[in-house]
Parts: structure tokens; sequence; C-alpha cells
């Protein structure tokens, strides 16, 4: 088993084929002649002995550029490799989580539990996936009370690399459920550039929701005004928040230009958040299920997180003294408030007001919020 584990170089070249590996190096070449054009003004205006030393660093970069071709696809090739080696032991979790087969040393106890009159064994691990996604928390603000009994009943997520278009597709397979007829529902995320990664656009499965479970969308019943010759109540569709919105993501226009600023800045951040969902089922919820579905995924998350804040903690020392300079300007508080409640009261005596308004009716001038 150790030796088909082993990375061969040979075999990572093979899986790609040589108009792939040329097709590489030349998006490569093709970036740095587009380029070429914008840096020409910069090297007009260098001395010659300058501009002979960037030559030389952009015969380096050249090489450098061309190794990072070799790096993604090899890159590519390994996650090729690896995959496969992963497919068995999602294979295997799968037929646990599902109840298709009956782990070693539990086959025994039910049979002791029928005896004892608990017949009823749950098979499977229920609401695996459901727990999972709830525990990440990107994927907990996607999903809302009402998705909660339909994802039940997904049985497993796969991920696969295209090539045709550049990018991957998301699978979610579904046991027969009251809520739509689909037996897998897809995603599929086409990149203009899989290593930056730049989104093109997400397309979706169309639900096919059975009548009156759709989740996307809630019934609102109005009732009629008085009077009115209609007495059935008004009802009407409203789109609301869920889980499977996922499904249907935001369209791209084919013209970008018809957007304004606004709507494209809003188009983007709409893209931006699609596609980290989708990163965040293939990178961290796929691979690492079992670990999310307990908790200790999210813990690790959490204790990532500990000590980023330290540096704006306050010393005891440093509490004491901001408490000192806190207790010296209340007491110049206190002076000024006593100075002016002297100035007001010879003020009175002075025949001027001080209330909301003055003599003539004039209000003081209000004062800027700081």
């Amino acid at each position: 088993m150790a030796n088909n584990n082993k990375l061969d170089m040979s075999d990572l070249t093979a899986a790609l084929s040589a108009e792939d590996r040329a097709g590489l190096v030349n998006s490569l070449k093709d970036k740095l002649q587009n380029l070429a054009g914008h840096d020409s003004v910069v090297l007009e205006n260098l001395t010659p002995a300058v501009r002979k030393r960037v030559e030389v660093l952009r015969d380096i970069q050249s090489e450098h550029d061309e190794l990072e071709a070799k790096f993604f696809e090899e890159r590519a090739a390994l996650e090729l490799k690896y995959q496969k080696l992963y497919a068995p032991l999602y294979a295997k979790r799968y037929d646990i989580v599902n109840g298709v087969v009956e782990v070693d040393g539990l086959k025994d106890n039910s049979a002791t539990d029928q005896a004892d009159g608990n017949s009823k064994e749950e098979k499977g691990v229920p609401e695996f996936w459901l727990t999972a996604m709830k525990t990440n928390e990107i994927l907990a603000e996607e999903i809302s009370e009402r998705d909660k009994d339909a994802l039940k009943y997904l049985k497993d997520i796969k991920w696969c690399r295209i090539d045709d278009p550049k990018g991957f597709k998301l699978e979610f397979f579904f046991d027969t459920n009251p809520y739509f007829k689909n037996s897998v529902l897809t995603k599929v995320y086409h990149m203009i550039d899989e290593d930056e990664p730049i989104l093109e656009k997400a397309i979706g499965t169309n639900i096919e929701w059975l009548p009156g479970k759709c989740l996307t969308q809630k019934i609102l019943k109005k009732k009629p005004k008085k009077g009115s010759k209609n007495a059935k109540p008004i009802t009407k569709t409203e789109d609301c928040e869920s889980f499977f919105n996922f499904f249907n993501p935001p369209p791209v226009p084919e013209d970008a230009d018809d957007l304004d600023e606004e709507e494209a800045e809003e188009l983007q951040n709409r893209m931006e958040q699609d596609y980290d969902i989708g990163s965040t089922i293939r990178d961290e919820i796929i691979p690492h299920a079992v670990s999310w579905f307990t908790g200790e995924a999210a813990e690790d998350d959490e204790s990532d997180g500990v000590g980023e804040d330290d540096d704006e903690e306050i010393s005891d020392e440093d509490e004491d003294e901001e408490m000192d300079d806190d207790e010296d300007d209340e007491i110049e508080d206190d002076d000024e408030v006593e100075e002016e409640s002297k100035s007001k009261r010879k003020t009175k005596k002075n025949g001027i007001s001080n209330g909301a308004t003055g003599e003539n009716g004039e209000k003081p001038p209000e004062c800027k919020q700081q």
C-alpha cells in the first residue's frame, strides 16, 4: 500500500496533456506581453545602467513564471492523485453515515437491545451533514429553521474539478423527501483564473419543489378590505432567506457596462459571498465532515483566534493610571461647575437671563456634537 502512495513525478506530468502544459506556460507569457506595453513608459525614463539591470531582473522573473507554471501543473495532478486516494475513504464514510453497513461490534449489541425490548434502532448517523454544516460559522448563517427538516435528508456531498470551462462542481445527494423531487442538487463554479481565484459565474440546479413545499419563498395571506366583493383572503408569495437559495446564484449580465456602479458593487459582493460558501463546503466540510459534526473543527477555529486581541488589553497599572486621570478630570469638572454657578449668580444680579432664550427672544447657539 505504501508503494501506491509514493509520489511519482512522471505520473503527475502524465496526468495533464502536453497541450494543457503548453497552455499554462503560454498563458503566463501572454500576461507578460500584455504588461510589456505598460512597462515601456517606465523603462524609457530609466538611465541605461538601471534599465540594463531591470532587463536582467525581467529575465529572472520569466524563469520564475515558468517554474510557477510547472507548480500549477503538478499541483493539479497532485490534487487529482489524492482525490482518487480519498474516494474509498469517502465511500466508507457514506456507508456508515447512511446505515448501509454496520461497524464491527454493534451487530451483537443490536441483538441484545432487541431482546431487552429496545427494538427501534437508529440506522447510521442521523442528521450527520446538517449538524456538520450548522457547526460551521459561515454555513450556519445560511441555514434557516425552515431548512433544517429538509437538510436532514442530505445523504452525501461530493466535489470534483472540471476542465471545460475551468472550475469545480459540488453535488448534494438527497434521500426521497417531502420537499422536492430532485435526488441530486448541483452547483457549478466557472473560474476565469483558478489559481487566483477569479469567479466568472456560478450555475445551480433548478429545484423541483413539491406543491406548497418551496423553502425559498413564503406565502403571505392578507384579509380583504371591508366591503370588498372578494371575500377570500389575498395570497402572495415573497422570497425569503434559505440555504437552498445557494442553488439560485446571482445572474451575471452578458454586458457588465449595463450595470451602474452601485449595481456592479452589489453583484460583486453577492458573487464573493456565494463563492465563499461554495469553497467552504469544498475545502472544509467535505474533507473534514466528521470533525465538524463533533464540533472539534469549530473548536480549532476558535483556538486559532485566541490571542489576537491581547495587544489591546490594558494592564492593571495602566488601568490604575487611567482611573487616577479620571479622578483628576472629575475634580477639574467640579471646579468648573462651581465657577460656572458663581458666574450664573453674578449674571442674574446684572439682569441677564440664562434660560433657553435671551431678552430679545434669540436662542443661544447650538453646541456641535463631538
